[in-house]
């Protein structure tokens, strides 16, 4: 029988005589390879902040890490004290926290457990916000207005942030309000992946303005299907009016797609514009499903309304029996660990 040499590698390791001492010994590669990974990744430490809990444990248990403890208090004067109850030191520390109601409150909370991270000489704190709140004032419309996306973004590089994993920003520009790296991530293909159930043949994906036809256009590509959008004008933060669908969409089944509904206000005005072209049915998908002020229930009582899919980048608080929701934790989870080991995020949307 033929020999088979094992490939190895020479390992400098410590040795009791002399006491302090070192000697180089051969180790089998593939051995050695599997001993490093493991180092690396127990050198990751999650914690995670009081607005998405059930998130963050979601997302290590796809990594296979534990959700390390974390102690909010409240004082007498309402302020708050966050403590990290685990170790930090020269670890790769992730903060899991979406800004979501009550923002501000978590928001503090946020900056408090960066502020926290880097008190404890965390080698580099990543924060994970599946969804920022803040993202929607991305500019200045009005005379003597803030900003508020910028501001934030400073306040966590300030509190203390190395790097910011998101998710589908309202907006491309907010990405560059970020003086630290940022992986932006998206929900379409785990999106894409529930709607290729159906039979999409007549089907077409409907933005419902402008800015989001790019994202729209990219989902409908991974679908195979054609694209329209909606011509809208944001009135107030509550009315909206959509004056046309460009595009080709009467007698169609029509997905509309958005990257956030909160008060659900565009989407019923574009609904009532899809009805008077006569389309067959109407599906309706999001990733950030906020649900405010009855948005659900408003949305789920169109007869013509088949589904509202949405992913869990913020707590699911209301139910409808029309609600889907999709775990966005298994891609959160894989981009932690990209993060962590140096490998590229941008892999993670090839199409090939």
């Amino acid at each position: 029988m033929a020999s088979v040499t094992v490939p190895s590698c020479l390992v400098r390791v410590r040795c009791p005589n002399p006491p302090g001492g070192y000697a180089a010994v051969h180790v089998p590669l593939v051995r050695w390879l599997n001993n490093k990974e493991e180092s690396v990744r127990a050198d990751i430490t999650v914690f995670s902040g009081s607005a998405h809990p059930e998130l963050a444990a979601e997302i290590c248990e796809q990594l296979g890490v534990p959700l390390q403890p974390t102690r909010t208090t409240r004082f007498a004067n309402d302020c708050l004290e966050v403590q990290l109850q685990a170790n930090c030191r020269e670890r790769d520390v992730f903060l899991i926290q979406p800004l979501v109601p009550p923002v501000q409150e978590n928001l503090v909370e946020l900056l408090l457990m960066l502020d926290a991270a880097r008190g404890a000489s965390a080698a580099r704190t990543t924060v994970v916000m599946p969804h920022f709140a803040y993202a929607r004032s991305d500019k200045k419309d009005a005379p003597r207005i803030s900003i508020g996306a910028r501001l934030v973004a400073d306040l966590m590089e300030t509190a203390g942030a190395d790097r910011v994993l998101a998710l589908t920003l309202h907006s491309p520009q907010v990405h560059g309000f970020f003086g630290v790296p940022v992986d932006h991530l998206h929900a379409l293909r785990e999106l894409a992946n529930h709607f290729r159930r159906y039979d999409l043949s007549n089907a077409v994906v409907v933005s419902p303005d402008l800015g989001n036809a790019k994202e729209a256009a990219r989902f409908a590509k991974m679908l195979d299907v054609p694209v329209a959008a909606g011509a809208k004008e944001r009135l107030s933060d509550d009315k909206v009016h959509i004056s046309a669908v460009i595009g080709e969409v009467a007698d169609r089944d029509v997905i509309v797609l958005d990257d956030e509904i909160a008060r659900g206000t565009t989407v019923l005005e574009l609904m009532d514009l899809l009805r008077k072209q006569n389309v067959r049915s109407i599906r309706v998908a999001c990733t950030h499903g906020l649900f405010a002020d009855g948005a659900l229930d408003r949305i789920g009582a169109e007869d013509d309304v088949l589904e509202i899919v949405s992913t869990n980048t913020v707590p699911v608080l209301h139910a409808s029996p029309k609600l889907r929701v999709l775990s966005i934790a298994p891609a959160l989870a894989e981009a932690m660990r990209r993060i962590h080991e140096g490998e590229s995020v941008s892999a993670l949307f090839d199409t090939h």
